[in-house]
């Protein structure tokens, strides 16, 4: 029930500073560029965003949905450069896989998953195109990630990369490998609908029991009602379309940016 309460608390709370959530970020210019990069396995290519002016000496990894590199992660990326971070969307699939199928979709992320290996080299490779970038301190990695990457910015904190943040929003929170205390370095944001069939309560249960035996600093925002997909305008389109129940909602979107915002200044 506390648990409970304090969720309902912080949504409420969010309502409320919604209205100062740009307050003091206004928008600068942003320069964007495709950057090739690999693994020893794997040809990769990101496109990183560098702000005219920044705000901070940290940096911005952005991990996308299961549909490979698209235009939503690159469109994300690309509002939080605007706001003075350096920011990286990153490519965890490999140059040109994406999928416009939930089929192939589905495909390419559980070859990813199954190598899970790979997947953390690929991250690595991330991290350092990032770390590269004049004046990011490596010390300052966050990582963001929607739906599939939700799920691997949160897996990455617990296999031990040191990233001072992690938010995921609609991304799986079930694991095998449960983080010990120690594991996760930094704080974690998780903003989950509520009716989102992807993430079953349990899921959600065992994730607070988890971050809590961890004594990790996180904060869960659990949008009651609200599908998978929630942050992803025309995601009602594409759910009738495949059958998918997910679906895009104003009022979660917004919410969920704004406690992002604080989030990264908390963190930065």
């Amino acid at each position: 029930m506390r648990l409970h309460f304090l969720v309902i608390l912080l949504t409420l709370t969010l309502g409320a500073c919604s209205s100062m959530g740009h307050k003091h970020h206004h928008k600068t210019n942003v320069t964007q560029e495709v950057i090739n990069y690999s693994t020893t396995n794997t040809e990769l290519q990101g496109v990183l965003f560098k702000p005219e002016k920044k705000v901070s000496k940290g940096g911005i990894l952005v991990v996308h949905e299961w549909y490979g590199l698209n235009a939503y992660a690159k469109k994300r990326a690309k509002m939080l450069a605007e706001m003075g971070y350096t920011t990286f969307a990153v490519d965890m699939y490999g140059k040109g896989k994406l999928a416009k199928h939930p089929k192939n979709a589905k495909k390419f992320m559980q070859a990813s998953l199954k190598d899970p290996k790979e997947l953390k080299r690929k991250f690595e490779a991330a991290i350092k195109v990032l770390t590269e970038q004049g004046g990011v301190d490596k010390n300052k990695v966050v990582s963001i990630g929607y739906c599939f990457g939700g799920g691997v910015s949160l897996g990455m904190a617990r296999a031990g990369f040191d990233l001072a943040g992690v938010a995921s929003f609609h991304g799986s929170l079930g694991t095998d490998n449960r983080a010990k205390k120690g594991d996760i370095k930094g704080k974690v944001l998780i903003a989950n609908g509520g009716a989102d069939p992807m993430v079953p309560t349990k899921d959600v249960t065992a994730f607070v029991k988890e971050m809590h035996e961890a004594e990790v600093d996180f904060k869960l925002l659990n949008f009651k009602g609200v599908q998978h997909s929630f942050t992803v305008e025309g995601a009602d389109k594409k759910g009738k379309k495949y059958g998918l129940p997910m679906g895009y909602n104003k009022r979660a979107d917004k919410q969920s940016w704004h406690a992002l915002i604080m989030f990264i200044v908390d963190v930065l």
